[in-house]
């Protein structure tokens, strides 16, 4: 009892938590959060689908959070780098790492997806959920996270309702600059811009259909192969990772590279 009071105090001490890990011994970082056991009930709905055994893998875990899915996919076996941009999420990743004895599995780093510019290394998983919609440059992103995934990648974001992807196939391949008001068939593929904010959050930008998410996941080059869960995507790298904007995008950042 007193090794679990005292937990609760370092728990309590490192929040608020966004996340509500489960830690050995039962104790838990934010048992009464608003959205239930999240995000383990996410997990719970996706897990099959990411292999069970992940030895030798590397994964990369972007917009990492407390880390509840950079410590699950260590747990398989993995080596994980998790980013965030939140030090105070940074923080608690490390503890958590730490009370679940993964330490040697698991690095976090403070970072966004952009860094990915100048970066050259890829991974066999990239983690990118929670993360496209509070971003300002979202396709950017995207085209980052192919070049980076070399087997599998899982997304998720928040999403607006509609958007029927098989009825989106039907849909012409190329448009006449005569015939915009078909972009008005609900067919089309759409995305919801946010100019203020959702749920008091100024940096929810972007809210796409379903039919968007999976146009905007193919246009990036992947290949969905699942869709485990609502607004989740199993993909795999398809198209060619390097496009002619990404290309010039990162010469300017690194003219020599």
């Amino acid at each position: 009892m007193r090794a679990d009071a005292s937990k609760r105090k370092e728990i309590e001490a490192l929040g608020p938590w966004f996340h509500n890990l489960h830690l050995p011994g039962g104790v838990q970082t934010a048992p009464q959060h608003r959205f239930g056991d999240f995000p383990r009930f996410k997990w719970r709905k996706i897990a099959a689908s990411i292999p069970q055994n992940l030895e030798g893998w590397s994964v990369l875990d972007i917009g990492c959070n407390a880390g509840f899915y950079s410590i699950e996919l260590a747990r398989r076996g993995a080596q994980v780098l998790g980013l965030d941009v939140e030090p105070l999420y940074l923080r608690q990743a490390r503890w958590a790492a730490r009370q679940c004895e993964l330490q040697e599995r698991l690095t976090f780093e403070e970072g966004d997806v952009y860094r990915l510019l100048k970066d050259e290394r890829s991974f066999d998983l990239v983690w990118f959920t929670g993360v496209f919609y509070h971003l300002r440059y979202p396709t950017l992103a995207l085209d980052l996270v192919r070049r980076a995934t070399r087997r599998l990648m899982m997304f998720q974001s928040m999403t607006m309702p509609g958007g029927d992807p098989t009825a989106a196939r039907d849909l012409p391949r190329d448009l006449s600059l005569d015939d915009r008001a078909a972009l008005r068939d609900e067919r089309w593929p759409k995305m919801a811009f946010i100019e203020h904010a959702v749920a008091g959050d100024a940096t929810n930008w972007w809210a796409p259909d379903h039919a968007c998410a999976e146009a905007l996941l193919r246009s990036a080059g992947f290949e969905i192969l699942d869709h485990p869960e609502h607004e989740f995507f199993l993909c795999r790298p398809a198209a060619d990772p390097d496009p002619t904007d990404l290309r010039r995008l990162r010469r300017l950042v690194d003219p020599d590279g």
